[in-house]
């Protein structure tokens, strides 16, 4: 899996995260979608990886963790991006944009 970063992403990231330490994740979050194939891709900043599930994919920016077991769900080549008209993240892949309005979350104590 590939993963890349914009630019803009990057700073935008750099301004929320504003230089705690975590990890940031490439979560498939399927809370309240009824079913893991309904599941939204979302972007999380996390204390620590889930040591059971979750792997690091080196970017042109941040290592991001992606849970494996969903990565089935997710494109080969993927850019995360930012759009600065709708103030959200998108998430796409060179056949589609997989999220244009990914969440970013932040988790407690960071």
């Amino acid at each position: 899996m590939k993963i890349q970063l914009t630019n803009e992403a990057t700073k935008k990231i750099q301004d929320k995260i504003e230089g705690q330490s975590g990890h940031l994740k490439l979560k498939y979050d399927t809370e309240g979608c009824g079913c893991v194939v309904s599941g939204i891709p979302t972007l999380w900043f996390v204390h620590q990886p889930d040591e059971g599930d979750d792997m690091t994919i080196e970017t042109n920016s941040y290592p991001i963790l992606v849970e494996k077991s969903k990565m089935v769900f997710l494109d080969e080549e993927l850019k995360i991006d930012f759009s600065s008209q709708s103030n959200t993240f998108q998430l796409k892949s060179p056949g589609q944009i997989i999220n244009g309005r990914m969440n970013f979350r932040m988790f407690p104590g960071l």
